[in-house]
């Protein structure tokens, strides 16, 4: 997986510091939530702002970064917690088969606009093109958030 990993722009610590103290003020409704994920090797809480999208009333949320560390995080421990503001929510983090990712895949333009210029600049895709959004399936991985 290593090969495959991007890496993220100068800018995306600054301004993932900047929306999970947005996050805690509360003022934000919809969009991004913090996710809190275990550090495989620190075991430490690490904090990460992602914005799921909801299909057939469940949550999902796809890693925009191949190889990124919340996804490796993730992967090595499922236990996680949303916040929403003050609130937190206990989730268990499931990774779609590849099959299973590519469908929501293809809607994640539509439902999440704003990933697509993310994931443009990454160089993963050239526009909100569902085709291209699925052929990221097996590089992107997608999460199912699971009530605990």
């Amino acid at each position: 997986m290593g090969s495959d990993r991007i890496r993220p722009p100068w800018w995306l610590k600054h301004v993932n510091k900047v929306m999970i103290l947005l996050n805690r003020t509360g003022l934000l409704k919809d969009g991004p939530v913090v996710l809190v994920v275990t550090g495989r090797r620190s075991g430490q809480p690490r904090s990460v702002p992602v914005t799921p999208f909801e299909v057939d009333g469940h949550r999902y949320v796809v890693g925009g970064l191949p190889g990124a560390d919340w996804v490796r995080n993730a992967q090595a421990n499922p236990k996680a917690e949303v916040l929403w503001g003050r609130r937190r929510e206990p989730v268990r983090l499931v990774e779609l088969p590849v099959e299973q990712a590519r469908p929501l895949l293809r809607q994640f333009p539509v439902l999440v606009p704003t990933g697509v210029s993310f994931m443009r600049n990454a160089g993963l895709v050239t526009g909100p093109h569902p085709d291209e959004f699925e052929a990221l399936a097996g590089r992107c991985p997608v999460f199912r958030f699971d009530s605990v």
